[in-house]
Protein backbone atom coordinates (compact mmCIF):
# COMPACT_ATOMS: atom_id res chain seq x y z
CA UNK A 1 0.00 0.00 0.00
CA UNK A 2 2.90 2.39 0.94
CA UNK A 3 4.51 1.56 -2.70
CA UNK A 4 0.99 2.50 -4.50
CA UNK A 5 0.42 5.91 -2.44
CA UNK A 6 3.99 6.65 -2.91
CA UNK A 7 3.53 5.79 -6.50
CA UNK A 8 0.74 8.73 -6.77
CA UNK A 9 2.86 11.20 -4.75
CA UNK A 10 5.28 10.94 -7.72
CA UNK A 11 2.65 11.59 -10.59
CA UNK A 12 1.14 14.62 -8.25
CA UNK A 13 4.45 16.09 -7.92
CA UNK A 14 4.85 16.51 -11.65
CA UNK A 15 1.49 18.18 -12.04
CA UNK A 16 1.34 22.06 -11.53
CA UNK A 17 0.39 21.60 -7.62
CA UNK A 18 0.83 20.13 -4.44
CA UNK A 19 -2.04 18.59 -2.70
CA UNK A 20 -2.16 18.77 0.80
CA UNK A 21 -4.27 17.39 3.50
CA UNK A 22 -4.78 19.22 7.14
CA UNK A 23 -5.63 16.61 9.93
CA UNK A 24 -6.48 18.38 13.33
CA UNK A 25 -5.38 22.07 14.02
CA UNK A 26 -5.30 24.70 16.94
CA UNK A 27 -8.62 25.47 18.05
CA UNK A 28 -10.21 28.24 15.68
CA UNK A 29 -10.04 29.10 12.33
CA UNK A 30 -6.31 29.50 11.44
CA UNK A 31 -6.26 26.08 9.43
CA UNK A 32 -8.85 26.95 7.43
CA UNK A 33 -7.78 30.29 6.64
CA UNK A 34 -4.13 29.14 5.82
CA UNK A 35 -5.29 26.44 3.25
CA UNK A 36 -7.92 29.63 1.59
CA UNK A 37 -3.99 31.04 0.76
CA UNK A 38 -2.52 27.65 0.01
CA UNK A 39 -5.35 27.57 -2.81
CA UNK A 40 -4.91 30.58 -4.06
CA UNK A 41 -1.28 30.22 -4.58
CA UNK A 42 -2.18 27.45 -6.56
CA UNK A 43 -2.51 24.24 -4.04
CA UNK A 44 -5.28 21.79 -3.17
CA UNK A 45 -6.71 21.55 -0.07
CA UNK A 46 -8.61 18.98 1.97
CA UNK A 47 -9.41 18.89 5.54
CA UNK A 48 -9.61 15.74 7.56
CA UNK A 49 -11.80 15.96 10.49
CA UNK A 50 -12.86 13.87 13.75
CA UNK A 51 -15.29 15.19 15.58
CA UNK A 52 -17.99 18.41 14.93
CA UNK A 53 -15.71 20.95 16.30
CA UNK A 54 -13.23 20.11 13.31
CA UNK A 55 -15.89 20.23 11.00
CA UNK A 56 -17.57 23.70 12.25
CA UNK A 57 -14.03 25.42 11.32
CA UNK A 58 -13.53 24.08 8.10
CA UNK A 59 -15.88 26.22 5.51
CA UNK A 60 -14.33 24.97 2.19
CA UNK A 61 -17.34 21.95 2.43
CA UNK A 62 -16.63 20.14 -0.85
CA UNK A 63 -12.78 19.48 0.38
CA UNK A 64 -14.04 18.18 3.66
CA UNK A 65 -14.09 14.78 4.69
CA UNK A 66 -15.36 13.05 7.59
CA UNK A 67 -13.45 10.33 10.05
CA UNK A 68 -16.33 8.62 11.41
CA UNK A 69 -15.04 5.43 12.82
CA UNK A 70 -12.45 4.38 15.50
CA UNK A 71 -8.54 5.08 16.20
CA UNK A 72 -8.37 1.45 14.80
CA UNK A 73 -10.01 2.20 11.04
CA UNK A 74 -7.77 5.49 10.89
CA UNK A 75 -4.59 4.01 9.10
CA UNK A 76 -6.61 2.38 6.00
CA UNK A 77 -8.86 5.51 5.85
CA UNK A 78 -5.70 7.45 5.46
CA UNK A 79 -4.18 5.64 3.23
CA UNK A 80 -7.28 5.76 0.71
CA UNK A 81 -7.80 9.27 1.55
CA UNK A 82 -3.63 9.73 -0.03
CA UNK A 83 -4.45 7.69 -2.90
CA UNK A 84 -7.69 9.03 -3.98
CA UNK A 85 -6.07 12.70 -3.88
CA UNK A 86 -3.17 12.46 -5.01
CA UNK A 87 -1.84 13.97 -1.29
CA UNK A 88 1.39 15.59 -1.60
CA UNK A 89 1.80 17.39 1.77
CA UNK A 90 0.47 16.38 5.44
CA UNK A 91 0.07 19.74 7.84
CA UNK A 92 -0.97 18.59 11.42
CA UNK A 93 -0.76 20.70 14.58
CA UNK A 94 1.42 18.71 16.97
CA UNK A 95 2.78 15.33 15.91
CA UNK A 96 2.40 12.93 19.48
CA UNK A 97 -1.31 12.87 19.86
CA UNK A 98 -2.02 8.91 18.76
CA UNK A 99 -3.91 10.05 15.11
CA UNK A 100 -1.07 12.38 14.07
CA UNK A 101 1.77 9.63 15.19
CA UNK A 102 0.06 6.74 12.85
CA UNK A 103 -0.05 9.59 9.93
CA UNK A 104 3.08 10.97 10.07
CA UNK A 105 4.54 7.29 10.31
CA UNK A 106 2.13 6.68 7.01
CA UNK A 107 3.36 9.93 5.48
CA UNK A 108 6.75 9.28 5.87
CA UNK A 109 6.73 5.48 4.60
CA UNK A 110 4.89 7.33 1.16
CA UNK A 111 7.56 9.83 1.08
CA UNK A 112 5.17 12.64 1.56
CA UNK A 113 6.10 16.24 3.11
CA UNK A 114 5.12 16.96 6.89
CA UNK A 115 4.01 20.30 8.15
CA UNK A 116 4.12 19.81 12.06
CA UNK A 117 2.80 23.31 13.75
CA UNK A 118 3.28 23.76 17.57
CA UNK A 119 3.59 26.34 20.34
CA UNK A 120 6.57 28.19 19.91
CA UNK A 121 9.81 27.30 21.54
CA UNK A 122 10.21 31.01 22.33
CA UNK A 123 6.39 31.62 22.39
CA UNK A 124 4.36 33.65 23.75
CA UNK A 125 5.09 35.83 20.63
CA UNK A 126 6.24 33.25 17.80
CA UNK A 127 4.82 29.55 16.77
CA UNK A 128 7.00 26.42 15.70
CA UNK A 129 6.79 25.42 12.24
CA UNK A 130 8.86 22.44 11.01
CA UNK A 131 9.47 19.28 8.84
CA UNK A 132 9.01 16.03 10.15
CA UNK A 133 8.75 16.11 14.12
CA UNK A 134 8.32 18.63 16.24
CA UNK A 135 9.83 19.24 20.54
CA UNK A 136 11.39 15.77 21.17
CA UNK A 137 11.25 14.72 17.46
CA UNK A 138 12.94 17.84 16.03
CA UNK A 139 15.97 17.91 14.64
CA UNK A 140 17.32 20.77 16.97
CA UNK A 141 17.64 17.52 19.58
CA UNK A 142 20.43 16.15 17.57
CA UNK A 143 21.95 19.91 16.58
CA UNK A 144 24.89 21.04 18.94
CA UNK A 145 25.56 24.72 19.58
CA UNK A 146 28.61 24.55 17.19
CA UNK A 147 26.75 23.00 14.02
CA UNK A 148 24.21 26.24 14.59
CA UNK A 149 26.94 28.76 14.84
CA UNK A 150 28.68 27.15 11.60
CA UNK A 151 25.05 27.63 10.03
CA UNK A 152 24.92 31.01 10.83
CA UNK A 153 28.28 32.14 9.84
CA UNK A 154 27.43 31.24 6.20
CA UNK A 155 24.31 33.16 5.90
CA UNK A 156 24.28 36.99 6.35
CA UNK A 157 21.99 37.88 10.12
CA UNK A 158 18.79 39.64 10.40
CA UNK A 159 17.91 42.10 13.00
CA UNK A 160 14.84 40.76 14.84
CA UNK A 161 13.01 42.82 17.20
CA UNK A 162 11.83 42.45 20.31
CA UNK A 163 8.31 40.57 21.04
CA UNK A 164 5.56 43.68 22.02
CA UNK A 165 4.33 43.97 25.71
CA UNK A 166 0.78 42.96 24.91
CA UNK A 167 -0.23 39.95 22.06
CA UNK A 168 -3.51 39.27 23.83
CA UNK A 169 -3.64 35.48 22.25
CA UNK A 170 -4.88 33.68 25.67
CA UNK A 171 -8.34 35.30 25.69
CA UNK A 172 -9.25 33.99 21.94
CA UNK A 173 -7.60 31.11 22.83
CA UNK A 174 -9.70 29.87 25.65
CA UNK A 175 -12.88 31.08 24.00
CA UNK A 176 -12.11 28.83 20.79
CA UNK A 177 -11.25 25.97 23.13
CA UNK A 178 -14.84 26.52 24.85
CA UNK A 179 -16.36 26.34 21.80
CA UNK A 180 -14.33 23.76 19.83
CA UNK A 181 -15.75 21.31 23.16
CA UNK A 182 -19.40 22.89 23.28
CA UNK A 183 -19.88 21.73 19.54
CA UNK A 184 -18.20 18.01 20.17
CA UNK A 185 -20.41 18.23 23.64
CA UNK A 186 -23.46 18.77 21.99
CA UNK A 187 -23.57 18.20 18.67
CA UNK A 188 -21.04 15.55 17.52
CA UNK A 189 -23.80 12.66 17.14
CA UNK A 190 -22.61 11.88 13.89
CA UNK A 191 -19.54 11.18 14.67
CA UNK A 192 -20.11 7.97 16.92
CA UNK A 193 -16.39 6.96 16.89
CA UNK A 194 -14.83 9.79 17.88
CA UNK A 195 -13.02 9.51 21.31
CA UNK A 196 -10.83 12.49 22.71
CA UNK A 197 -6.60 12.02 22.64
CA UNK A 198 -6.85 13.30 26.16
CA UNK A 199 -7.81 10.74 29.62
CA UNK A 200 -10.89 13.33 30.19
CA UNK A 201 -14.21 13.41 28.65
CA UNK A 202 -15.26 16.12 26.01
CA UNK A 203 -17.82 17.14 28.70
CA UNK A 204 -15.18 17.53 31.18
CA UNK A 205 -13.12 19.64 29.06
CA UNK A 206 -15.90 22.11 28.23
CA UNK A 207 -16.95 22.88 31.85
CA UNK A 208 -12.92 23.66 32.28
CA UNK A 209 -12.96 25.76 29.67
CA UNK A 210 -15.85 27.51 30.20
CA UNK A 211 -15.41 27.73 33.67
CA UNK A 212 -12.30 29.30 33.33
CA UNK A 213 -13.40 31.42 30.58
CA UNK A 214 -16.01 33.31 33.52
CA UNK A 215 -13.54 33.26 36.41
CA UNK A 216 -10.37 35.11 34.32
CA UNK A 217 -11.78 38.62 35.99
CA UNK A 218 -11.20 37.26 39.62
CA UNK A 219 -8.09 34.97 38.66
CA UNK A 220 -5.95 38.24 37.32
CA UNK A 221 -6.69 40.15 40.19
CA UNK A 222 -5.57 37.38 42.72
CA UNK A 223 -2.80 36.77 40.31
CA UNK A 224 -1.69 40.86 40.41
CA UNK A 225 -2.38 40.56 44.26
CA UNK A 226 0.10 37.59 45.13
CA UNK A 227 2.69 38.62 42.44
CA UNK A 228 2.92 41.77 43.74
CA UNK A 229 3.76 40.54 47.52
CA UNK A 230 6.34 38.35 45.51
CA UNK A 231 8.35 41.18 44.34
CA UNK A 232 7.76 42.85 47.19
CA UNK A 233 8.56 40.69 50.27
CA UNK A 234 12.44 41.59 49.87
CA UNK A 235 13.97 38.00 49.91
CA UNK A 236 15.93 36.23 47.73
CA UNK A 237 13.67 33.44 45.65
CA UNK A 238 13.73 30.83 42.61
CA UNK A 239 10.97 29.97 40.58
CA UNK A 240 9.59 26.52 39.42
CA UNK A 241 7.84 26.40 35.92
CA UNK A 242 5.21 24.33 35.86
CA UNK A 243 3.22 23.04 32.65
CA UNK A 244 0.24 21.43 31.33
CA UNK A 245 -0.11 17.69 32.47
CA UNK A 246 -2.32 16.29 29.72
CA UNK A 247 0.48 18.67 27.29
CA UNK A 248 2.13 16.50 24.42
CA UNK A 249 5.67 17.91 25.65
CA UNK A 250 5.19 16.27 29.30
CA UNK A 251 3.14 13.24 28.30
CA UNK A 252 5.77 11.71 25.66
CA UNK A 253 9.15 13.88 26.63
CA UNK A 254 9.22 14.98 30.74
CA UNK A 255 10.14 11.27 31.88
CA UNK A 256 7.52 12.08 34.85
CA UNK A 257 3.82 10.35 35.50
CA UNK A 258 2.48 12.92 36.74
CA UNK A 259 2.66 16.49 37.82
CA UNK A 260 2.67 15.58 41.41
CA UNK A 261 5.50 14.07 40.97
CA UNK A 262 7.46 16.90 39.89
CA UNK A 263 6.17 18.75 42.72
CA UNK A 264 8.07 16.41 45.14
CA UNK A 265 11.03 16.68 43.67
CA UNK A 266 10.99 20.24 43.29
CA UNK A 267 10.32 20.80 47.11
CA UNK A 268 12.52 18.14 48.33
CA UNK A 269 15.73 19.19 46.70
CA UNK A 270 14.34 22.88 47.56
CA UNK A 271 13.98 21.77 51.02
CA UNK A 272 17.65 20.05 51.47
CA UNK A 273 19.72 22.50 49.53
CA UNK A 274 18.66 26.39 49.08
CA UNK A 275 19.47 28.82 51.96
CA UNK A 276 17.16 28.64 54.67
CA UNK A 277 16.83 32.61 53.69
CA UNK A 278 15.44 32.00 50.31
CA UNK A 279 11.89 31.02 48.60
CA UNK A 280 10.64 29.21 45.91
CA UNK A 281 7.49 30.17 44.10
CA UNK A 282 5.69 27.78 41.85
CA UNK A 283 4.32 29.60 38.56
CA UNK A 284 1.78 27.88 36.60
CA UNK A 285 0.83 27.39 33.19
CA UNK A 286 -1.72 30.28 31.60
CA UNK A 287 -3.56 27.64 30.71
CA UNK A 288 -3.75 25.36 33.75
CA UNK A 289 -7.55 25.02 34.46
CA UNK A 290 -7.92 22.99 37.75
CA UNK A 291 -8.01 19.68 36.13
CA UNK A 292 -4.95 18.95 38.06
CA UNK A 293 -5.15 19.94 42.08
CA UNK A 294 -1.38 22.02 42.07
CA UNK A 295 -2.02 24.35 44.26
CA UNK A 296 -3.05 22.22 47.21
CA UNK A 297 -0.47 19.68 46.03
CA UNK A 298 2.33 22.42 47.00
CA UNK A 299 0.77 23.24 50.17
CA UNK A 300 0.71 20.15 51.40
CA UNK A 301 3.97 18.68 50.13
CA UNK A 302 5.90 22.13 51.23
CA UNK A 303 3.85 21.50 55.24
CA UNK A 304 5.40 18.35 54.96
CA UNK A 305 9.14 19.48 54.28
CA UNK A 306 8.68 22.25 57.15
CA UNK A 307 9.00 24.72 54.44
CA UNK A 308 5.45 26.33 54.19
CA UNK A 309 6.25 30.00 55.15
CA UNK A 310 8.75 30.08 51.53
CA UNK A 311 6.66 28.57 49.44
CA UNK A 312 4.54 30.78 47.44
CA UNK A 313 1.91 29.90 43.96
CA UNK A 314 1.24 31.69 41.41
CA UNK A 315 -1.33 30.33 38.60
CA UNK A 316 -0.82 31.84 35.57
CA UNK A 317 -0.07 35.36 34.96
CA UNK A 318 3.28 37.14 32.66
CA UNK A 319 6.69 35.66 33.49
CA UNK A 320 9.08 38.54 32.75
CA UNK A 321 8.35 40.54 36.44
CA UNK A 322 8.69 37.58 38.03
CA UNK A 323 11.79 36.30 36.27
CA UNK A 324 13.43 39.69 36.39
CA UNK A 325 13.91 38.95 40.53
CA UNK A 326 14.66 35.46 40.47
CA UNK A 327 17.64 33.95 41.21
CA UNK A 328 17.08 30.59 39.05
CA UNK A 329 14.57 28.66 37.40
CA UNK A 330 13.71 24.82 37.41
CA UNK A 331 11.54 23.13 34.86
CA UNK A 332 10.66 19.78 33.11
CA UNK A 333 10.58 21.14 29.58
CA UNK A 334 8.89 24.11 29.26
CA UNK A 335 9.71 26.67 26.63
CA UNK A 336 9.00 28.95 29.32
CA UNK A 337 13.29 27.88 30.11
CA UNK A 338 13.76 30.19 27.36
CA UNK A 339 12.60 33.00 28.72
CA UNK A 340 14.97 31.89 31.68
CA UNK A 341 17.93 32.06 29.71
CA UNK A 342 17.27 34.98 27.74
CA UNK A 343 18.09 36.62 30.88
CA UNK A 344 20.99 34.82 31.83
CA UNK A 345 19.58 33.09 35.03
CA UNK A 346 20.80 29.39 35.93
CA UNK A 347 18.21 26.47 34.50
CA UNK A 348 17.83 23.21 35.42
CA UNK A 349 15.48 21.16 33.13
CA UNK A 350 14.40 17.61 33.77
CA UNK A 351 12.99 15.88 30.48
CA UNK A 352 13.60 16.55 26.84
CA UNK A 353 13.88 19.68 25.69
CA UNK A 354 15.16 21.44 22.12
CA UNK A 355 16.73 24.02 24.43
CA UNK A 356 18.67 21.48 26.84
CA UNK A 357 22.43 22.16 25.12
CA UNK A 358 24.74 21.57 28.36
CA UNK A 359 26.48 25.32 27.40
CA UNK A 360 23.84 26.37 29.10
CA UNK A 361 21.39 24.10 30.97
CA UNK A 362 22.68 23.09 34.31
CA UNK A 363 22.83 19.09 35.31
CA UNK A 364 23.83 19.33 39.18
CA UNK A 365 21.67 17.66 41.27
CA UNK A 366 18.73 19.37 42.55
CA UNK A 367 20.22 20.44 45.87
CA UNK A 368 23.51 21.46 44.90
CA UNK A 369 21.72 23.63 42.28
CA UNK A 370 19.44 25.25 44.70
CA UNK A 371 22.79 25.98 46.89
CA UNK A 372 25.26 27.36 43.97
CA UNK A 373 23.68 27.29 40.93
CA UNK A 374 25.86 27.00 37.53
CA UNK A 375 25.40 29.68 35.17
CA UNK A 376 24.52 29.59 31.36
CA UNK A 377 27.10 30.50 28.66
CA UNK A 378 24.85 33.47 28.11
CA UNK A 379 26.80 33.89 24.32
CA UNK A 380 26.03 29.89 23.54
CA UNK A 381 22.72 30.76 24.30
CA UNK A 382 22.41 33.86 22.14
CA UNK A 383 23.57 31.74 19.15
CA UNK A 384 20.69 29.51 19.68
CA UNK A 385 18.17 31.65 20.12
CA UNK A 386 19.28 33.66 16.93
CA UNK A 387 19.42 30.05 15.07
CA UNK A 388 15.77 29.50 16.21
CA UNK A 389 14.81 32.96 15.03
CA UNK A 390 16.10 32.24 11.73
CA UNK A 391 14.92 28.66 11.14
CA UNK A 392 11.67 27.27 13.33
CA UNK A 393 10.16 30.42 15.01
CA UNK A 394 7.65 33.04 13.38
CA UNK A 395 6.58 35.87 14.84
CA UNK A 396 2.35 35.43 15.36
CA UNK A 397 -0.06 33.59 17.03
CA UNK A 398 -2.79 31.21 16.11
CA UNK A 399 -5.98 32.75 17.79
CA UNK A 400 -6.32 36.19 17.81
CA UNK A 401 -7.04 37.70 14.25
CA UNK A 402 -3.98 40.00 14.53
CA UNK A 403 -2.08 37.31 15.51
CA UNK A 404 -2.98 35.47 12.68
CA UNK A 405 -2.54 37.55 10.27
CA UNK A 406 0.80 38.28 11.15
CA UNK A 407 1.24 34.50 10.41
CA UNK A 408 -0.38 34.36 7.11
CA UNK A 409 1.84 37.00 5.45
CA UNK A 410 4.87 34.57 5.97
CA UNK A 411 3.64 31.04 6.21
CA UNK A 412 2.56 29.90 2.57
CA UNK A 413 6.33 30.98 0.81
CA UNK A 414 7.61 28.82 3.75
CA UNK A 415 5.39 25.77 3.38
CA UNK A 416 5.82 26.10 -0.51
CA UNK A 417 9.60 26.36 -0.21
CA UNK A 418 11.56 23.35 -1.30
CA UNK A 419 13.40 23.31 1.70
CA UNK A 420 12.65 23.55 5.27
CA UNK A 421 14.48 26.67 6.67
CA UNK A 422 17.13 24.21 8.64
CA UNK A 423 18.24 22.96 5.01
CA UNK A 424 18.06 26.31 3.86
CA UNK A 425 20.09 28.45 5.86
CA UNK A 426 23.01 29.35 4.71
CA UNK A 427 21.75 28.59 1.01
CA UNK A 428 20.26 30.85 -1.90
CA UNK A 429 16.99 29.11 -1.42
CA UNK A 430 16.40 30.06 2.12
CA UNK A 431 13.25 32.28 2.77
CA UNK A 432 13.93 35.45 3.61
CA UNK A 433 13.23 36.83 7.44
CA UNK A 434 9.81 38.18 8.30
CA UNK A 435 10.86 38.89 11.75
CA UNK A 436 11.05 42.83 11.15
CA UNK A 437 7.42 42.86 9.68
CA UNK A 438 6.16 42.78 13.70
CA UNK A 439 6.45 46.73 13.63
CA UNK A 440 3.84 46.95 10.34
CA UNK A 441 1.27 45.05 12.28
Amino acid sequence: MADQVGSSVKQAVRGPARRFLFLQGPHGPFFDRLARRLTAAGCACWRVGFNRGDQFFWSDRSRYIAHRGGAEDWPAHLRQILKAHQITDIVLYGDTRPIHASAVRIARDAGLQVHVFEEGYLRPFWISYERGGANGHSRLMEMSVADMKAALAEQQQHDHIEAPAHWGDTRSHVFYGALYHALVLWANRSYAGFKPHRALTVAQEFRLYLKRLLLMPAHWAALYAATRRIRRGGFAYHVALLQLEHDASFLHHSGFSSMTEFLKVVIEGFARGAPSHHHLVFKDHPLEDGRVPVRRAVAELAQAHGIAGRVHYLRGGKLAPLLDGARSAVTINSTAGQQVLWRGLPLRAFGAAVYAKPEFVSHQPLAAFFAAPDRPDHDAYLTYRQYLLETSQIPGGYYAARNRAQLYRQMIDIMLAPHDRYCSLGTADAAPSQHLSLVQS
